[in-house]
């Protein structure tokens, strides 16, 4: 804490100046995100005395996260309305959307630090604030008046929570509660939570009727084995774009590096580098560790960090475009610390997977030695049928048979959700049948559509599918099923964008 006692003398002279007698900045009972937070603000070059923040004026309003936190935050505007609070939404780079409070001495005073639409308040820019730490950490946050970094922030109280894309995970933002820091925050964080969980789910209602992401299981890693391929037991056996990202990976290990695999979720990042590392290390253990859920970061790296820098034992850390700021860099301090006590070549098998290399966490960027792009499967139509044979059998423990009808139309699917999507298609189908065939495919399999439907005309969709796809049927017996005429049928074909391949296809 020494490196703060300039700070920490300038905050208790403000405590002082307010007549507050708040937690002492020295207090050792400080947590390590807050530590964190200011250092990074000291590294930023982050002002101790004013801020000034970035102006940026426009922002995309018509969003689905801006509709729909725009609809939340008013509802609970309306049961705040007499109360000393803003309530805020913000974008993922910290950009103020809208703001909202019945106390205008409060919203002049916001205006006043620049806490306002229109503004970034990321931690980079304002220093440590209960927004900014929110995003940067992915965590629910509170930061109360002295627990700020700049001294022009000291009068407030916020309370943060991201708001995480209920499809697909992506931070959209986070919604802001603020008020003076003479006021008590003891609800202020169950209000903010409340309001970002609202959000998420009115996101997911107006969506495309997909289900939401799933919750982190609580896994902490799990030890990687050869995944077998049929007919060649290895994925090495797939088709040349995953060989050549595969080997790419595998030389960049050979050599010591740290490898990154970057590309779409389910596309089989970390699949691939397992695949790398196993090759490389035939004998060793392979430890997959899982992103965590934020209240559980400090559990997590207990559990696994202990195996860091042991020559018998490869990390491979999922999804770290997910993982908190100092979760991040607790992580890089260990990899460090532990490629330096390796020896003269500081081997440590460590690699990382995430979206895009400019997403992993800027802690982690200077560990990555190789970057390895790994193929979305609508890129890769070569791979999905032995892919679809491997999960089938996964499904079974026995190999199932597929149609060639079946066959083609895995292959014209554009699938969306990539390798995890294909493998719960095809699972879900292999525990109905020993020989699969298009009808025990789900419609969205077989509608190229991208357009959102309606629950209609979700209906409507599904109807054809199931009409089409049996075996024989012709496109009048369609119509008569339907209540359709042949040439309506065909129009609502197209309409879909439905393919259902015949038999001898």
């Amino acid at each position: 804490m020494d490196d703060f006692s300039e700070r920490a003398r300038r905050h208790r002279e403000m405590q002082q100046s307010l007549g507050s007698a708040r937690t002492d900045l020295a207090d050792p009972r400080l947590s390590d995100r807050l530590v964190a937070s200011w250092q990074r603000s000291e590294d930023y070059g982050v002002s101790l005395e004013s801020i000034e923040p970035t102006f940026a004026g426009t922002f995309d309003d018509e969003s689905l996260f801006f509709e729909c936190g725009r609809e939340v935050l008013a509802g609970l505007h309306q049961t705040l309305i007499n109360e000393p609070v803003s309530l805020m939404l913000t974008d993922a780079e910290g950009l103020v959307l809208n703001r909202m409070s019945g106390d205008t001495s409060l919203l002049r005073a916001l205006d006043a630090v620049h806490l306002a639409p229109g503004f970034a308040y990321a931690e980079r820019t304002v220093g440590t604030n209960g927004l900014g730490l929110a995003i940067a950490d992915r965590a629910p946050t509170v930061v109360r008046a002295e627990e700020h970094y700049a001294l022009s922030l000291c009068t407030y109280t916020c309370a943060a929570v991201p708001v995480l894309d209920p499809q697909n995970g992506n931070l959209e933002g986070c919604v802001n509660l603020t008020t003076w820091s003479t006021q008590s925050s003891d609800l202020l964080l169950a209000l903010a939570q409340s309001a970002a969980s609202n959000t998420s789910a009115l996101m997911l209602a107006r969506s495309r009727g997909q289900r939401p992401r799933a919750a982190q299981r609580g896994e902490v890693f799990r030890v990687e084995t050869p995944r077998l391929e049929p007919g060649s037991g290895t994925l090495t056996a797939l088709g040349p774009s995953w060989a050549d990202s595969l080997a790419q990976a595998e030389g960049a290990m050979r050599e010591g590096r740290i490898v990154a695999a970057v590309g779409e979720e389910g596309a089989g990042r970390a699949t691939l580098l397992a695949q790398a590392m196993r090759r490389q290390y035939p004998r060793e253990r392979i430890l997959s560790a899982a992103p965590p859920a934020p209240q559980d970061c400090e559990a997590w790296l207990g559990l696994w960090t202990p195996e860091l820098g042991k020559p018998d034992t490869g990390i491979l850390v999922r999804d770290v475009d997910t993982l908190p700021a100092w979760v991040a860099e607790h992580v890089r301090d260990l990899v460090v610390r532990a490629r330096i006590g390796s020896g003269e070549g500081g081997h440590v098998p460590f690699c990382l997977t995430a979206s895009r290399f400019d997403a992993i966490p800027q802690a982690l960027t200077p560990l990555v030695d190789t970057v390895v792009a790994v193929a979305p499967l609508r890129e890769r139509s070569e791979d999905v049928v032995a892919l679809a044979h491997l999960a089938a059998r996964r499904a079974r423990g026995r190999d199932v048979t597929f149609t060639p009808a079946a066959e083609t139309a895995l292959r014209a699917c554009g699938w969306p959700g990539n390798v995890r999507q294909l493998r719960e298609v095809v699972a879900q189908a292999a525990r109905r049948t020993d020989t699969i065939d298009v009808r025990h495919l789900p419609a969205d399999v077989l509608s190229g559509t991208s357009r959102r439907l309606t629950r209609i005309e979700t209906f409507e969709r599904d109807e054809l599918v199931r009409v089409l796809t049996r075996p024989g049927i012709s496109m009048k017996d369609a119509g008569d099923e339907l209540g359709m005429s042949r040439a309506t049928v065909y129009r609502k074909i197209a309409q879909y964008d439905i393919h259902v391949p015949r038999a001898g296809s």
